[in-house]
């Protein structure tokens, strides 16, 4: 994977994730059910805060890949750090399917990320 590749690739999910989390905040009801209001809202709205805070450093890789080069392998424990678990919850009946196959679009991006990586430090 080329330099110039890995800048589309950062860029491109950082657009794909800001698009995916932007509107969740406004969604609380329906992600929240079958529950009529969270009992701590405060976790719902933290973890679109800090994903979308990430989107932000797919962004910063994505203009300088080689000098934000470590920074690749934490986008692959983000992407898993919520991929495996949905995968769990789905194996274990406890999230839907439609869920779970949303969801490996970031499986797809851990292991995209992970040969961006590679591919940079063998160059």
């Amino acid at each position: 994977m080329t330099e110039k590749h890995v800048r589309w690739l950062f860029r491109g999910a950082a657009i794909y994730g800001a698009i995916l989390l932007l509107p969740i905040y406004f969604l609380e009801s329906r992600v929240a059910a079958p529950a009529t209001k969270l009992a701590a809202p405060e976790y719902f709205y933290g973890f679109i805060g800090a994903a979308l805070s990430f989107q932000i450093l797919y962004w910063i890789i994505g203009g300088a890949p080689r000098h934000y080069h470590p920074l690749m392998l934490l986008g692959v424990v983000a992407k898993l750090s919520f991929w495996v678990p949905t995968a769990i919850l789905w194996s274990m009946g406890r999230t839907a399917t439609s869920t779970f196959a949303l969801v490996c679009g970031d499986l797809a991006l851990a292991v995209a990320f992970f040969v961006a990586w590679r591919s940079l430090r063998r160059a």
